[in-house]
């Protein structure tokens, strides 16, 4: 038996990100055979030692699963929502194991969203260092021209700081829209929206079409399926590489 630091247990059963579950120890939410433990960098034997969060039992998932779920717009990407709206949970009812999102997508986003019960494989496809690329399609209003690709391939400064360069392309134009295509690999709040918003170009519609090198495929909106071993092990070393595409 191999010990574990606490914060790491509790991401890879599932309860939060690492820096989440930092925050959940260091507010006193946590337990190890019913002491309370605030110390960082505890370490724990997870087939010995009984961890709570908040009194409910943390137990590492004997089984890791890994899904792909083609996401309507209407849902949010969380388990329970406190305003009473649909959640990714109501399209997994015969998912008997209890799974997370990797990373988001708002509530009027669809397209492409990955859930698992394995910590690691979240931490490894959300970390920013990973660099994995996250593709979309997004119908805009008006119809960017040279310099709003490249300024969106150069960077976009926005509240929150300069964008990382990203790669866009006009997929197709109609009367007073356009469809394009925009990889990135930053993970920041609406920031697809926002990019685009702030060269003057609304999106309309937003679809996440790809995540590293795994697409959508045939799989149609509000369907979900399990991901084959070769498909997470590509994954993973898509980001351990440090790929860009």
């Amino acid at each position: 038996m191999s010990e574990i630091r606490l914060h790491k247990l509790l991401a890879e059963a599932g309860i939060a990100s690492r820096r989440t579950s930092e925050k959940l120890i260091a507010a006193g939410k946590v337990y190890v055979n019913g002491q309370k433990v605030t110390k960082m960098g505890f370490k724990v034997i997870p087939e010995h030692d009984v961890v709570t969060v908040e009194g409910k039992p943390v137990k590492l998932p004997a089984t890791k699963i890994y899904l792909l779920l083609n996401k309507p717009r209407g849902f949010v990407t969380t388990l329970k929502d406190p305003q009473g709206r649909r959640t990714i949970v109501d399209l997994l009812p015969d998912v008997p194991e209890r799974v997370h999102p990797v990373g988001r997508l708002d509530y009027d986003t669809e397209g492409l969203l990955l859930l698992t019960n394995d910590g690691q494989f979240t931490y490894a496809l959300t970390h920013p260092k990973h660099l994995i690329e996250k593709t979309y399609l997004a119908l805009v209003k008006g119809v960017p021209d040279h310099a709003d690709l490249q300024q969106l391939r150069s960077g976009i400064m926005l509240a929150d700081g300069i964008t990382a360069p990203a790669k866009a392309r006009i997929v197709r134009k109609f009367k007073g829209m356009a469809l394009i295509e925009l990889t990135i690999h930053e993970g920041r709040n609406r920031q697809v929206r926002r990019m685009l918003e702030a060269l003057g170009h609304p999106v309309l519609r937003l679809k996440r079409t790809k995540i590293g090198n795994l697409g959508l495929g045939k799989l149609r909106v509000g369907q979900y399926r399990y991901l084959e071993r070769k498909e997470v092990e590509g994954l993973l070393g898509y980001g351990s590489n440090g790929a860009t595409g």
